[in-house]
Parts: C-alpha cells; sequence; structure tokens
C-alpha cells in the first residue's frame, strides 16, 4: 500500500513528517509522490487562523480528490483545537502532538475496521520528549533533526504552548545515535531544530552548545547549523564555545518580532531591543561573517504609527541579513485576541510592505558585503543547466556557472570566490576544493 505525506508549517514538521515515514515504511508501505495513494498523511501547523484555513481546503481537497484514500490529520491543529478537529470528517484518522509512531498501527486498524479514530491526548507537565528518529532525510544534504520540544514562554499571540506543551529535550545519547545514522545516509550538514531551541537541555542542567558538541563529534558531519532562537536564552559562555568549534555555522536566526519595547511587552517578550542589541554585538565580535536573520510581526494590537517607526529604526540599526515579515494575525484561545486596538487589515498590509522594502534592502546590502570573500560551499543541487548552487557557512546563497550540464556538484564541498551579488545570490567561482 502506498502512501503520500503533505506538511505544514516549520522544520520541527518537517523532522516529524520524515520520521512518520520512516514509521511507515517499516510498517511495509511504500511512499507515494503523488496524492493518488492509499493513505494520505497531513500534517498540521496552526500557529495562524489563516493556515487553518488552507489546511482544512486541503483536507477537503483531498478527500474530494480521493474519496477512497484512508485520510490522516495530525499535528499542531488537532492538539491546540481538538473539538475543532474531530468535526473534521473527511479525515478517518485524527491525532494531536504525541504518540506519532502509532500511526501506520492505526491506519491498518482503520483498513479492517473502518472505524473513525480521533486519539488526541493531552501533554503532561514533566513527560519526555516522544520518542522519534530519523535515518535519512528526503534524500536532502542537509537534515533536519528536532532536539526540543514544547515552550514555556507565553507570547500573548502565540498558540504553540498549547499544542506544543512545556519544554522537553531530546538526551545527548539518542542524538548522537541518530546523527550517525544520518552521516552513514550521506547528509553532512545536520541542523538542530526544536519548538524554542534556545531552551535545550534545560531539565538536564546541559544547553544547546552541548548537542552541538556532541553533533560535532560524529565523525563525517561537516557542518551545524541552528534553527530559530529565542535571544533571551543565549549566554556568553555558550557563544564563546560555539566561535571555537570549526563546524559550526555562523548563522542566527534571532526571532525579534518588534524593534520597540512597547510591542515587546505587550507581546510578552522577555527581552528589550537594548537586550537584542547588545546580543548581536557579541555574536559579530565573536565570529566572522555571521549572518543575523529574524522575524518581525506588524500590526500588532496597540501598535501606533510611532511604534512601528520605532520598530523599523531598529530593524535598519541592527541590519539584519534577511527578514521574514509577517502582519500580526488573530490566534483564537490567545491573549492577543482580546487585545484592545487591534489594528485594521490596510493598516497592517501597509506596514508590511514598508518593513519587507527594508528587509531587501537590507538583504542586498549583506550579499555585497560577501563580494570578495571565500567561502567553503556545500553544494546542494543544480539550477537547470546554468549553475551549481549551494549554501555557504553563513547561509549566503551561492551560483557558479555550470561548465559541464551533465556533472553534478551535490553533496560536494568547493571554496568558492564571491564575484558578484545578485538579487539574492551571490555568484562566484570555484578556487581549490574542500
Amino acid at each position: 500500500m502506498t502512501v503520500f505525506f503533505i506538511t505544514f508549517g516549520c522544520k520541527v514538521n518537517c523532522y516529524e513528517t520524515e520520521c512518520i515515514k520512516e514509521e511507515f515504511i517499516k510498517t511495509g508501505f511504500s511512499v507515494s509522490h503523488t496524492s493518488n495513494a492509499d493513505v494520505i498523511v497531513i500534517n498540521s501547523c496552526t500557529v495562524t487562523s489563516s493556515g487553518d484555513k488552507k489546511l482544512l481546503q486541503t483536507v477537503r481537497k483531498m478527500r474530494n480528490e480521493n474519496p477512497d484514500s484512508v485520510i490522516v490529520l495530525t499535528g499542531c491543529y488537532p492538539q491546540a483545537f481538538k473539538e475543532k478537529a474531530a468535526s473534521v470528517t473527511q479525515a478517518d484518522i485524527v491525532t494531536g502532538t504525541k504518540d506519532r509512531k502509532k500511526i501506520p498501527l492505526l491506519v491498518t486498524e482503520f483498513i479492517k475496521d473502518h472505524k473513525r479514530n480521533i486519539i488526541i491526548r493531552e501533554h503532561a507537565g514533566n513527560e519526555p520528549i516522544e520518542e522519534m528518529s530519523c535515518s535519512s532525510f528526503d534524500s536532502k544534504t542537509r537534515a533536519f533533526v528536532k532536539i526540543q520540544d514544547g515552550c514555556n514562554q507565553f507570547c500573548s499571540y502565540c498558540i504553540i504552548p498549547y499544542s506544543r506543551g512545556r519544554i522537553r529535550s531530546k538526551p545527548l545519547d539518542v542524538l548522537k545515535k541518530e546523527i550517525e545514522q544520518l552521516v552513514l545516509n550521506g547528509h553532512r550538514e545536520i541542523v538542530l531544530v526544536g519548538i524554542n531551541l534556545a531552551f535545550y537541555g534545560d531539565e538536564y542542567g546541559i544547553t544547546l552548545t552541548d548537542a552541538v558538541e556532541v553533533c560535532s563529534s560524529v565523525e563525517g558531519v561537516q557542518r551545524i547549523r541552528l534553527g530559530s532562537l529565542e535571544p533571551e536564552k543565549i549566554l556568553d559562555s555558550d557563544l564563546e564555545r560555539l566561535s571555537e568549534n570549526k563546524k559550526f555555522c555562523p548563522q542566527f536566526h534571532l526571532s525579534l518580532q518588534s524593534g520597540c519595547d512597547k510591542t515587546l511587552r505587550n507581546m510578552n517578550r522577555k527581552y528589550t531591543s537594548a537586550e537584542y542589541e547588545q546580543l548581536v554585538e557579541k555574536i559579530r565580535e565573536k565570529f566572522d561573517s555571521p549572518s543575523i536573520t529574524t522575524d518581525i510581526m506588524v500590526g500588532f494590537p496597540g501598535e501606533t504609527d510611532e511604534d512601528f517607526e520605532e520598530s523599523l529604526n531598529f530593524v535598519k540599526k541592527i541590519g539584519f541579513s534577511k527578514i521574514h515579515v509577517f502582519p500580526y494575525s488573530v490566534r483564537e484561545g490567545t491573549k492577543a485576541a482580546s487585545m484592545p486596538n487591534q489594528i485594521d487589515g490596510g493598516t497592517k498590509t501597509k506596514r508590511a510592505m514598508i518593513m519587507s522594502k527594508l528587509g531587501e534592502e537590507l538583504e542586498a546590502d549583506f550579499l555585497k558585503k560577501q563580494v570578495g570573500k571565500i567561502f567553503p560551499i556545500l553544494f546542494e543541487k543544480e539550477n537547470c543547466t546554468d549553475f551549481h548552487q549551494g549554501y555557504s557557512p553563513n547561509y549566503t546563497l551561492v551560483k557558479i556557472k555550470r561548465s559541464d550540464p551533465i556533472k553534478s556538484l551535490r553533496n560536494m564541498i568547493f571554496y568558492v570566490n564571491i564575484k558578484e551579488a545578485v538579487n539574492d545570490f551571490c555568484v562566484g567561482e570555484i578556487q581549490i576544493t574542500e
């Protein structure tokens, strides 16, 4: 029997889909690359209400196009909104963010008795991280590895603590075994991800840097990256250790959300703009050519024109290499949903456009600063017959001309001299091999 996967949301969800996929393969299923499959697994996200609408549209579409398929709805949406998810009758099996290893068994049972099954268990405060591991990541050179789950922060706009439970971490010995298997299957770059990654190891008295060093100790790992980080949890001692690790890639995605302190307080963020700026300065002191990327929310309830201008000026001052801009979206079940002074859609759209334009200018400035530098580039794929392309340690997209239309450089590292910045990437020439 065949199974098809649809994944919404973040890198953590991508990792979890790969783990579920491996469980199906172990059970005897084969993976389909088209939705015309015996089983369709939809791994959901519920960060925004607009995302929920797209999710539900997809479930309905899959049912209409595949009336005889077994449809599984799993992930954050059912966990956060149990009654709503249970009412999605197009799904035969509905599960949350626990017990995903059991999904193939649930499917097998449904095929036998055709009884709709809804299993959404609450997260407990002291539960361990769900047992999930992945030996290969969708034939990519880069592999995501979830090492942390849950969040204790309760930002006023965010539903995730309700869909993911409290913070919990993958033990270091379990992590090392998983990395060893990924390396055996050809992955040279590891990206450590989590729901609130910076809080990794809190329950064990260790830090995220310990996880990086365990990965670094595995022979065959060439690069280690980190997913999105909360800025208030990064210690000076960790930055020092990371700067000494030759496999660590100096790419820091530090979630800012707003450069206005009043807005940060209303968001229940646990840092000030001054503290954020100090962290960026420390990173730039300790690392060579680091990239600092971020998320910016505009139109949060109560954000005045002056507040937005303050945030805009702070973003400009930091000089991010890339920013992800999104307008605030009312999220049912959060404190911000009932806050006064909600911002109208037109204003949010206008502010998002202004912030995005600044982001494009900052990205262009960052790429221009890479010209003349030499980076080791891990090539990931070919762009038609024209270019080989890959990423530098600081996650600059680099392309080189493809002299041979057949030869692939995929999963190979070459030192490249950056010659030119073009749009959202750089063009270079190979200097020396790895």
